[in-house]
C-alpha cells in the first residue's frame, strides 16, 4: 500500500516543486533577512516579479514579516523551515545523494545544500551555515582548529556566533598569504572565526609559496616552529577544494608550471598539493602551511566546496581523502559527481 505522501504526489504532482520553491524562499529570507525584494531576487537569480508573487503569499500566511528594513521570517516561519527540511530533502532526492556519496567516498558524512553555487551566489552562505553546524558538532572535544582561505570559508566565518559549543578554541591559519584579496586570506578568516566566537587565533604572516633558500631560513624562525607544533596538535581542519589550474593561476604560477600541471593531469588542489583524476599527488608547492600528513592525523576534517563546475575537483580530492572527513557541498555538484561516476 502506498503512503499518504506518495498518494498526495500522485494526485497533485506539482505539489513537490511548489513546496520546494517556497521552502527555498523561506530558507533564504531566514538566512539573509532583513532583506528587500530586489536583494532577494539578486540572491536567488530570479525576476523581481516572481519574488514579489511568492513573498506576498508567504506574508499573507504569516510566515514572513515585512518592514522598512526588509523581510524577515516570523517565528512560525522558522519552525516551518525546520519541520519541512527532511521532507523537502527527501522529495528532491538530496537525502539519497548524501547517502550515495558518503558510501562512495567512504567518509564520515556528506551534507548537501540545495542549489548551484555557480549560478546562485547565496548558496555560498548556505554552505557556510552547514559547515558551521558541523564545526559545532566536533568543537567540544577540540582545542586547535586550522582554517584555509577562500570565499566559501569566509562565508562560514560570517555564520558563526558565540556558542557554548565553541569555547576555549584557538583558530590558526592553515597556510600563508595567497592572492591580493585580504578578506579571503587564511589569516583574515582565522581571525574572523575567532572574533565571531570569542576565541583566540594565531596567524601565519608569510607568503604561501617560498623559494628553497627562503624556506630553509624561515623554517628556523621561532614563530614558524611554533606554528608547525600547532599543526601537529590540530584537532579540526576546515578547508576548501580548488580546481587545479584555477588555483595555479591565483598563485600567479608561471606558464611553465601551469603547462606541467596540465601535462600531469592535475584536477584538484588542497593544502598546496595538486591531485590528478585518481587522487594521486602530481605536484606540491613548497609551503610552511599545514601538510597533508598532519591533516590526515586530525580528529575531524570539514571540506567545503560547491558548484557544478567544481564536481571533478571534489571527486579527485576524495579519491584518497581521510575517513574522518565531512564534505559540505551543493546539489548541483552532487548531481554532477554522480553523473561522472556512472
Amino acid at each position: 500500500m502506498i503512503s499518504l505522501l506518495e498518494a498526495q504526489l500522485k494526485i497533485i504532482p506539482e505539489m513537490s516543486a511548489l513546496l520546494h520553491t517556497r521552502y527555498r524562499f523561506l530558507q533564504m529570507i531566514e538566512m539573509l533577512g532583513p532583506i528587500g525584494r530586489r536583494g532577494l531576487a539578486e540572491q536567488l537569480s530570479l525576476a523581481e516579479r516572481e519574488v514579489r508573487k511568492e513573498t506576498d503569499l508567504l506574508r499573507e500566511q504569516g510566515l514572513i514579516v515585512a518592514s522598512r528594513s526588509g523581510m524577515r521570517v516570523s517565528e512560525i516561519g522558522k519552525e516551518l523551515v525546520e519541520v519541512l527540511r527532511p521532507l523537502v530533502y527527501e522529495w528532491s532526492g538530496i537525502s539519497t545523494m548524501e547517502k550515495q556519496l558518503t558510501h562512495i567516498f567512504g567518509i564520515q558524512n556528506v551534507i548537501i545544500v540545495d542549489g548551484d553555487l555557480d549560478t546562485v551566489p547565496s548558496i555560498k552562505s548556505l554552505l557556510g551555515l552547514e559547515a558551521a553546524k558541523q564545526l559545532e558538532l566536533v568543537a567540544k572535544k577540540s582545542k586547535v582548529v586550522a582554517v584555509t582561505g577562500g570565499s566559501t570559508l569566509a562565508a562560514m566565518a560570517d555564520s558563526l556566533i558565540p556558542s557554548e559549543d565553541l569555547t576555549n578554541l584557538c583558530f590558526i591559519a592553515a597556510r600563508g598569504g595567497m592572492g591580493d584579496d585580504m578578506r579571503l586570506q587564511a589569516n583574515t578568516i582565522a581571525a574572523n572565526f575567532a572574533n565571531n566566537t570569542d576565541n583566540q587565533y594565531r596567524s601565519l604572516y608569510l607568503p604561501e609559496h617560498l623559494s628553497e633558500t627562503s624556506y630553509n631560513v624561515i623554517m628556523q624562525e621561532p614563530m614558524v616552529r611554533e606554528m608547525i607544533q600547532l599543526y601537529d596538535r590540530t584537532d579540526v581542519v576546515i578547508h576548501g577544494i580548488g580546481s587545479a589550474i584555477e588555483m595555479a593561476i591565483r598563485r600567479e604560477s608561471s606558464e611553465k608550471v601551469i603547462k606541467t600541471l596540465r601535462e600531469k593531469g592535475a584536477v584538484s588542489e588542497a593544502f598546496g598539493y595538486y591531485f590528478d583524476e585518481q587522487g594521486n599527488i602530481v605536484q606540491r608547492i613548497r609551503t610552511v602551511g599545514i601538510q597533508l600528513d598532519q591533516v590526515n592525523k586530525c580528529k575531524s576534517i570539514i571540506a567545503v566546496a560547491g558548484g557544478k563546475d567544481k564536481a571533478k575537483a571534489i571527486l579527485s580530492y576524495f579519491k584518497h581523502a581521510a575517513k574522518q572527513s565531512v564534505l559540505v557541498t551543493d546539489s548541483a555538484a552532487a548531481k554532477e559527481m554522480l553523473h561522472l561516476l556512472q
